[in-house]
């Protein structure tokens, strides 16, 4: 309960300057390249058959990231072969956030057999890009890397049995039948993102 209080604490300040220079729905994401946990540097680039993307920032640490694990790997393998892979980064800074390395983020991807991209946003130039403030947050481009989506993955963290919306799915839903996602805003419920200062 701890760690979760500790986790979840607003930053107003902070989300108010990150939202006044991040993407917003309808604009172009630029592309990145930043290191997996093969030690491989990967772009959105490295996806040309690519319909979409589903990029969640996330981490190793935070419960949410934890309870959403599961249902992370599972949009993967359930919408990859449609054409819309997750690519998961590790937004946080592992010197605030010792579990947060890339050696754990190695060890974890290995353990639990990550079928996607887990990338180490280091340095933490690509997150405050996207407006990222909390893991898991998601944002769906479409293959323009157009943002269609940025918010939750679904209405219920703690217990996956009583999700009643899934958000992601239906905007991907959406994107499908050429229409917009609606919501294309949700709140991201998770962790603050862990950076010095």
């Amino acid at each position: 309960m701890r760690s979760l209080l500790f986790c979840v604490f607003t930053l107003t300040l902070f989300t108010s300057a990150l939202d006044a220079q991040s993407y917003q729905i309808g604009q172009k994401a630029e592309d990145f390249s930043l290191k997996n946990v093969d030690g491989k540097m990967v772009s959105l680039s490295d996806y040309p058959a690519a319909k979409g993307f589903i990029v969640v920032f996330t981490c190793n640490h935070c419960p949410y990231a934890q309870m959403y694990e599961k249902r992370i790997i599972e949009l993967h393998k359930k919408y990859a072969k449609k054409g819309y892979p997750v690519i998961a980064i590790n937004p946080n800074d592992p010197e605030v956030v010792p579990e947060d390395n890339f050696e754990s983020m190695q060890k974890l991807s290995n353990k639990k057999k990550y079928p996607f991209a887990y990338l180490f946003d280091e340095g933490q130039k690509v997150y405050p890009k996207f407006g990222a403030t909390r893991t898991p947050h998601v944002f769906i481009l479409d293959k323009n890397k157009v943002v269609k989506y940025i918010g939750a993955i679904d209405d219920n963290a703690k217990d996956e049995t009583a999700v009643q919306i899934r958000y992601v799915e239906d905007a991907i839903a959406a994107i499908e039948s050429g229409k917009d996602p609606n919501p294309n805003t949700t709140k991201a419920v998770g962790c603050s993102i862990k950076k010095k200062g």
